[in-house]
């Protein structure tokens, strides 16, 4: 659903995802666990959550689909989703959302912070719609796991929202690899430059601001512990804060490190050792490093042999 994507259709979104099927198959909906009634070919009636800010993105790469409904804590940054798709029921509480639309729902696209990704999409899944979930998954281990389980379970279709995966690029990476261009790969070190480093902007913890009038300043916590409003939390900067982000390493590994665990199969690895400069995990919690060295160490698997993964981020890249 990245800017220059194309529209997707409802087989697409349906299939894509779950396995090959005949291109020109049309089964009952049934089939694919929804409501009987209108076949797969119909458009898709989806819901967004996050309409603004990065949900833009996946509001345009569903326009070919029925959106009918909107969603964001923020009802002036969902301002300009709702000027596309006047017909779409606007909320900004997605629970409220859920309930009153769940007959009438497909899939959901859940475009939030990082915090409130978890909370979002279980509620979708245990309803059986599909889903669309902006990276990283969830906040922590605990949540993603939960989330597979429930997928799982309920036979929805799931997708992240890892663009570059599905890019033509990414699979001539992938085959330089395989075949062998350069060699046996033992050692690989990955980069980004971002920092999200928030300890300079510590003291302007315990300021008082004055909540937007368009915000739901409690929707936007969610299952974060309460903190008063601050403008540095919301709505661009939340990334580098610990209750709300993931830092550089959540918003960036997927994308550079990606075809990396594509190509040469890693999964998990045995050991992580993090290294970080000025940097204490308890007097600093609420934030992340300014830089940050991560090395990963992965057991040899099928042809090749251990692979040593370094990670290098902020004032470290």
């Amino acid at each position: 659903m990245s800017k220059g994507s194309k529209k997707t259709s409802r087989r697409e979104f349906l299939y894509g995802a779950a396995g090959a099927v005949a291109a020109f198959t049309v089964v009952p909906r049934h089939v694919l666990g929804g409501r009987a009634g209108a076949a797969p070919s119909d458009k898709l009636s989806i819901a967004i959550i996050g309409a603004g800010g990065r949900g833009g993105a996946s509001v345009k790469g569903c326009d070919g689909e029925n959106i009918i409904a909107l969603c964001d804590v923020d009802t002036k940054r969902m301002a300009d989703a709702s000027k596309k798709h006047p017909r779409a029921k606007r909320y900004q509480d997605f629970r409220e959302m859920l309930d009153e639309m769940d007959n009438r729902l497909d899939a959901v696209a859940v475009c939030t912070p990082d915090h409130t990704h978890a909370v979002a999409a279980m509620d979708a899944i245990r309803r059986g719609k599909h889903l669309y979930c902006e990276k990283p998954l969830a906040h922590s281990i605990y949540e993603i796991r939960e989330l597979m389980k429930a997928a799982h379970k309920h036979k929805v279709v799931t997708q992240l929202g890892n663009q570059g995966h599905s890019s033509n690029t990414i699979r001539t990476f992938c085959e330089w690899i395989w075949d062998g261009a350069i060699g046996n790969v033992t050692e690989v070190h990955a980069a980004c430059r971002a920092n999200h480093c928030k300890i300079s902007q510590f003291a302007k913890r315990s300021e008082i601001h004055e909540i937007p009038r368009d915000m739901d300043w409690n929707l936007w916590l969610g299952p974060a512990k309460y903190r008063r409003y601050n403008p540095m939390y919301a709505p661009g900067s939340w990334r580098g804060w610990m209750p709300f982000g993931s830092g550089t390493i959540g918003d960036w590994v997927c994308h550079v490190v990606d075809p990396v665990f594509w190509a040469l199969d890693l999964g998990a690895p045995t050991t992580i050792q993090a290294e970080a400069d000025d940097y204490d995990p308890r007097k600093h919690a609420d934030t992340f490093p300014a830089g940050s060295v991560i090395t990963f160490q992965f057991p040899a698997k099928g042809k090749r042999g251990p692979v040593k993964l370094l990670w290098h981020s902020g004032e470290r890249a």
